[in-house]
């Protein structure tokens, strides 16, 4: 693994435990070149994904930008960083295991729209104004009745 503050390509595991939801370990290495510590995770990743964007280009599946657009959905929220893996990991295994390796953007946005709907209703709507590209105030209400009907 290479380090990533010397660029030092032999780092060495100090540490190796299961996280808590069992499904990543997480391991603290260290460089023997700049005397750093660092983390990583590894994970079990059941296929390659290829996104297929709506302009019929195709990109390989980038968790961290996964991650990046539910950041910014959550930003200021009470949602803890074991929440957002566990999130993150369930939208990947739920693309992983539709056994395509070519999955829509828009499949990819409504499973992340369906877990943040389950998880925070704030952070649900603000990915749902990007997702769906809202373009005025009527946008916002509609979502938020439709928010409104199924949590009854």
């Amino acid at each position: 693994m290479k380090c990533p503050f010397c660029g030092h390509l032999d780092t060495q595991v100090k540490d190796s435990r299961p996280s808590e939801d069992g499904l990543t370990i997480r391991r603290r290495r260290f460089c023997p070149e700049c005397n750093s510590r660092f983390t990583t995770f590894e994970r079990v990743q059941l296929r390659e994904l290829t996104v297929l964007k709506k302009s019929g280009e195709r990109r390989m599946f980038d968790r961290d930008k996964l991650a990046r657009s539910i950041g910014i959905a959550l930003r200021k929220r009470s949602i803890q960083p074991d929440q957002v893996e566990q999130l993150l990991t369930r939208i990947t295994q739920k693309l992983e295991s539709l056994g395509e390796n070519e999955i829509p953007t828009s499949l990819i946005g409504k499973t992340v729209m369906d877990e943040l709907k389950k998880l925070d209703s704030v952070a649900y709507i603000r990915f749902a104004s990007v997702y769906r590209d809202f373009s005025e105030a009527k946008d916002f209400e509609d979502i938020v009745e439709e928010l409104g009907k199924t949590d009854e």
